[in-house]
């Protein structure tokens, strides 16, 4: 017999049955735990980890290769310029080897010890996944603050304009589900923002067989909470890509509710600069212009196109493509609302066309010169 087969293998040269997939920004002080936490509570099962960071400023990836020799099982996948847990969750999924793939935060928050009985069920009832649940018997929020438990408990009431289905925690970020299942939906997925369940569920064009499996939600013990405004503006762009998204891009309507937002704005100064200040109509407009452009401007980097932001020298040169574009807009605008009132259109008709149009043009144009979205995602 020879030497090579006494040999144990190692994580590496077997296949493994299950993938814990574990998306992370700025985790650098959990990865070990985390590691340490899925030996423990994962037994019997050949499993792998792989853990995809965001290029975390505090160099969880680093930090994670470091960990390599004393956990083989270990694999990490550092993306630059692509962001969202949603995206580090497919992507991380799809470099798995295993017919099982379990997805779970990085911050010690889910309760890996129940993995084994997740993985049982989703191969016992031949389900598709298996949700680990906050809100059914067996589950707890845990510590929750009163407002952290409003918040949730609005996305699960607006889970339901994308998916009926009775799931007790929709907006779950552990589950297991089957390689199959992942593969039948993949070409479907949003990957927008941080609610990937939710999105893998309203992305099947069959009812879903699922199970659910209760746990207590625990406290972190390092680093911050993710949840913030971009993070609900996110799950916002998620409802509306899975609602709008094959008649209207989700960003668009975000940047028509900055628009509709600077519209208010541009009235309220205009009032302020020709009643208060007593500014001719023409200084008035003007100013006030000018100023909702700035605002709109700042607004679309901050959210609508979060993801190419513009820093820096780069935020005033696009500050004054922007310009540029949006006062095009605004002639185009003009343009096409009088032509259609002088050919016997009703003004409120004539006024949305030329909106309308001019919104559609604004749009655009910042898409393909103010970000540059196009050109960025060749890049990728």
């Amino acid at each position: 017999m020879s030497l090579a087969s006494h040999v144990q293998a190692t994580p590496r040269e077997m296949t493994p049955e299950l993938g814990v997939i574990l998306p992370a920004f700025n985790e650098r002080g959990n990865v070990e735990p985390v590691l340490e936490a899925l030996r423990a509570g994962v037994k019997g099962i050949l499993y792998e980890v792989i853990l995809v960071d965001d290029d975390s400023e505090d160099g969880t990836a680093d930090h994670a290769r470091s960990l390599a020799a004393r956990f083989p099982e270990l694999r990490v996948i550092q993306r630059i310029n692509r962001y969202g847990l949603s995206s580090a969750s497919i992507e991380g999924m799809m470099a798995s080897h295993a017919p099982y793939l379990a997805v779970m935060d990085c911050d010690l928050q889910h309760d890996e010890r129940i993995l084994p009985a997740m993985l049982e069920r989703l191969k016992a009832e031949h389900l598709d996944i298996v949700i680990g649940t906050r809100h059914a018997e067996g589950g707890s929020t845990g510590n929750f603050s009163v407002s952290r438990r409003a918040i949730s408990d609005t996305g699960r009431f607006l889970s339901r304009a994308i998916y009926s289905e009775h799931v007790s925690d929709p907006m779950s970020g552990f589950f297991i589900l089957e390689r199959r299942f992942l593969l039948e939906v993949v070409r479907s997925l949003s990957g927008t923002g941080y609610k990937i369940l939710l999105d893998l569920l309203a992305s099947s064009k069959r009812p879903v067989r699922f199970g659910e499996v209760g746990y207590t939600f625990r406290n972190r013990r390092h680093g911050s909470s993710k949840l913030d405004l971009l993070v609900s503006l996110e799950y916002l762009e998620l409802l509306l890509d899975k609602m709008l998204g094959s008649f209207l891009p989700p960003r668009f309507v975000l940047f028509c509710l900055v628009g509709f937002v600077g519209l208010l704005l541009n009235l309220s100064l205009f009032e302020f600069l020709s009643r208060a200040l007593n500014l001719s109509l023409t200084a008035a407009l003007a100013v006030s212009s000018v100023a909702v452009m700035t605002a709109n401007y700042w607004m679309n980097n901050q959210f609508t196109f979060r993801k190419f932001r513009l820093r820096g020298r780069g935020f005033w040169k696009g500050l004054g493509v922007f310009y540029l574009a949006c006062s095009i807009g605004l002639f185009a605008n003009l343009q096409l609302a009088n032509s259609m009132r002088q050919s016997g259109f009703k003004q409120a008709v004539a006024v949305l066309s030329g909106v309308a149009v001019g919104s559609l043009w604004n749009y655009f144009m910042s898409s393909m010169l103010v970000w540059q979205i196009q050109r960025r995602r060749r890049r990728l």
